[in-house]
């Protein structure tokens, strides 16, 4: 039997070919992606962006991140276990521990990286991981480097997930939701999976991203709508750059877990620590929605109103819960056009297609900004409905 040498080397003009073979793949499907640079000066109404509490340019936030910059440098100069963590860092902490009302928290450099560090920490070879199929990008990651045992259930099924959990193999288990799904804005029923929970000795691991600044008292989170704060088994990894406006992430919970991370979380050990000015203009964010809660409300509002008006026009709409809603296209090239007319009419929308969305169903996702005006709400309405496809 010949036995074949090694393989006839590549040029190396040659050696990444592959890659035009697979952009043309998804050109072919319609799903190009391009970065589009904004100017600092706003030119478009922004229903496209999470900034769900119109915080991001509001001048005591942005004042105190320049402060900050000044203060303490551009940079935070390392990670949080050599030079990184300031005060500033430790308020932060502190006061969204408060404000959520969990034992502690921990700040990260992103809520992707927060993400990563709590599903990584909290599962292993030796663990079960029950997800929705429906979690964010960053948890799905975090689930992949874990190297659990991984089962993804039907959306938003709770008796799934308890099924899920009475049958799995190992002793420890963790179950992973977002509590409101970045794509549709629905919200998962967080009593009835930390029920099962319980009933299976699992602990629960909560993205709020979506929900910090939004749902619940004041804006306190789904978590904190749904009593599970400072349940004994629920960990709960917020962002910082949506409600907040600024930039990081977060994991909150009991103190032994914060303590576990901050030992054992690879994406905060080895990683370079917030900015201060991103977390001065956390801080102050927070502040602000502490002293200003009908923020939260004028969000929930807004995007109620929205999909109320699509609903009457005959665009098949989410049902929004928070401030994230989604109007389905029928097709991508579809949704991609609807997204170009309505930034020609000066109104800046998502646009979802696959892969990212986990349905397969392209959207526009429109996203409520508090600091909208009603006469700003009616403008996007109309470009939105008068631009829509006519097979939509």
């Amino acid at each position: 039997m010949s036995v074949e040498g090694p393989a006839a080397p590549v040029p190396a003009d040659n050696v990444l070919d592959w890659l035009d073979v697979e952009a043309e793949k998804r050109a072919q499907a319609g799903l190009v992606r391009r970065l589009r640079p904004r100017a600092a000066a706003a030119t478009e109404l922004d229903l496209a962006g999470n900034d769900y509490l119109g915080l991001a340019r509001d001048k005591r936030v942005a004042g105190a991140a320049a402060a900050a910059a000044l203060k303490w440098g551009a940079g935070s100069t390392g990670s949080r276990l050599v030079t990184g963590s300031t005060e500033l860092h430790a308020e932060l902490e502190q006061e969204l521990a408060r404000f959520c009302g969990t034992q502690a928290a921990l700040v990260f450099s992103s809520g992707f990286t927060a993400n990563l560090g709590a599903v990584t920490t909290l599962s292993g070879r030796e663990s079960a991981i029950v997800t929705d199929a429906s979690i964010h990008a960053s948890l799905i990651e975090g689930c992949r480097l874990s190297r659990a045992d991984i089962a993804a259930v039907a959306h938003n099924d709770p008796s799934a997930v308890a099924h899920a959990l009475r049958t799995r193999r190992h002793k420890r288990a963790l179950v992973v939701t977002d509590s409101v799904f970045s794509v549709d804005g629905d919200k998962a029923d967080l009593t009835a999976l930390n029920n099962a929970c319980r009933e299976t000795g699992a602990a629960m691991l909560v993205d709020d991203a979506h929900g910090l600044g939004v749902l619940g008292d004041g804006g306190k989170g789904a978590v904190h709508e749904a009593g599970l704060n400072a349940a004994p088994d629920v960990v709960t990894t917020v962002t910082l750059s949506k409600a907040l406006g600024a930039q990081g992430g977060a994991v909150l919970g009991p103190r032994r877990v914060i303590r576990h991370l901050t030992e054992t979380a690879r994406s905060f050990i080895f990683d370079t620590a917030l900015a201060p000015a991103s977390a001065a203009a956390a801080l102050t964010a927070l502040r602000v929605l502490v002293e200003e809660p009908q923020r939260a409300e004028r969000a929930r509002e807004i995007t109620a109103t929205m999909a109320e008006r699509f609903a009457a026009a005959g665009l098949p709409t989410s049902t929004p819960e928070a401030a994230v809603l989604a109007v389905r296209a029928p097709f991508p090239d579809d949704a991609v056009a609807w997204a170009a007319r309505c930034a020609e009419r000066g109104v800046r929308v998502g646009c979802f297609r696959p892969p990212s969305v986990p349905d397969g169903i392209s959207r526009l996702r429109l996203t409520a900004n508090a600091g909208l005006t009603d006469a700003e709400v009616e403008q996007a309405i109309q470009v939105v409905t008068e631009t829509a496809p006519a097979a939509s």
